[in-house]
């Protein structure tokens, strides 16, 4: 009998250990309608504030390079708002749109300092009968002046579409433009002074790569650091592999694990010594691991998933949190991918979940 209780009272300690798993001591942002930026505490995964945002609901969030503030575009793709993370409040909105001509913008990168964005906008003018639509512009878009400081031509005189990716160098000197090939501006003049051809393969017998370089605050500034397919032009097989990607000398590194599979999120745990990904289609929803120390394919393990979802890991690595599509963020352990529990909002969410570490 004393054995059998002893025992059970291992399991409620392992249980209660097991629920004791927190994300650490940061703080997690997400966009939600109506109209707010929700503040969660990793620690005590409660909302412990809100940025009101002034236009109505945030669509898509993008961090500055110092982390001081959000740039917040909302739903409609018409207003951007300037949200100062440390005073919980918006200190700035704008819109390009006037009278009938409406200037939907699809893309918004910040300079390190925060003196002006670069704008991909997509220009719609109603007529009386019709919406004319205009080619997208490359804009640089001045924050203390509130104007349009240039348009910036596109590479090769050749627009592009609304999947065309941007980052400004760390030091501000470069903007970078992602497409078929890495165009590189000077951001003085904003003329081309170079241009790394990825659509070559980085290899012989190997296909291309297509990069993109999303939000990742465990990612070192200048660097990517994800999961790539390219073709075995020889063996004519799909492989998957890691790439990390150094743009300001031009390299990549990339090694092979294994038969490609389609991944829809990939997020670097910090210190960037492991990843992790999701596998997802109707009925199967995988968590998928990535050692990066050692170069190596991690397990992956099946769990309940959502339709839409969007992958973070928290701010000491060991919980990963399942968001998008609805008003509740699930958290599972890292290590064993086992459901923790649930954080649910009072909205929901309509942009990007950021995982802001503490001080």
């Amino acid at each position: 009998m004393r054995t059998l209780t002893l025992l059970m009272l291992a399991v409620a300690a392992g249980a209660s250990g097991a629920d004791k798993i927190t994300g650490g001591n940061g703080l997690l942002y997400v966009g939600g309608r109506p109209n707010g930026l929700f503040i969660v505490d990793e620690a005590s995964e409660k909302i412990v504030g809100q940025i009101e945002c002034k236009t109505g609901s945030p669509g898509h969030m993008v961090l500055s390079p110092d982390r001081k503030r959000f740039y917040v575009l909302n739903v409609s793709f018409e207003d951007v708002e300037i949200a100062d993370i440390a005073s919980r409040q918006v200190i700035d909105t704008f819109r390009l749109s006037e009278g009938n001509k409406k200037m939907r913008i699809f893309g918004l990168e910040p300079d390190p300092l925060n003196r002006y964005l670069i704008l991909i906008v997509k220009p719609a003018t109603k007529l009386a009968d019709r919406f004319e639509i205009g080619p997208s512009v490359l804009y640089q878009y001045d924050l203390k002046e509130h104007k349009i400081l240039r348009t910036i031509p596109w590479p090769g005189g050749e627009e592009r579409g609304f999947g065309m990716g941007m980052r400004i160098s760390p030091d501000g000197k470069l903007l970078y433009l992602f497409d078929e090939d890495i165009v590189v501006y000077d951001t003085t003049d904003f003329k081309q002074v170079d241009k790394w051809e990825i659509s070559r393969p980085i290899e012989d017998g190997f296909g291309r790569i297509h990069l993109s370089f999303p939000d990742d605050l465990n990612e070192e500034p200048g660097f990517y650091t994800g999961v790539f397919n390219v073709q075995d032009a020889v063996q004519h097989r799909s492989i998957m592999g890691i790439a990390r990607v150094n743009l300001a000398k031009k390299d990549v590194d990339f090694y092979p694990l294994g038969p490609a599979t389609e991944l829809r999120s990939f997020a670097l745990a910090p210190g960037r010594k492991m990843a992790y990904g999701l596998h997802s289609e109707i009925g199967k929803y995988e968590f998928w691991t990535f050692d990066l120390a050692d170069r190596r394919l991690g397990p992956h393990t099946e769990f309940k998933g959502r339709p839409r979802m969007g992958l973070k890991v928290s701010s000491n690595g060991k919980v990963l949190y399942i968001h998008v599509a609805g008003n509740t963020i699930d958290l599972y352990d890292s290590a064993t991918f086992q459901y923790l529990r649930t954080i649910s909002l009072d909205a929901d969410m309509t942009s990007d979940l950021y995982v802001m570490p503490a001080p």
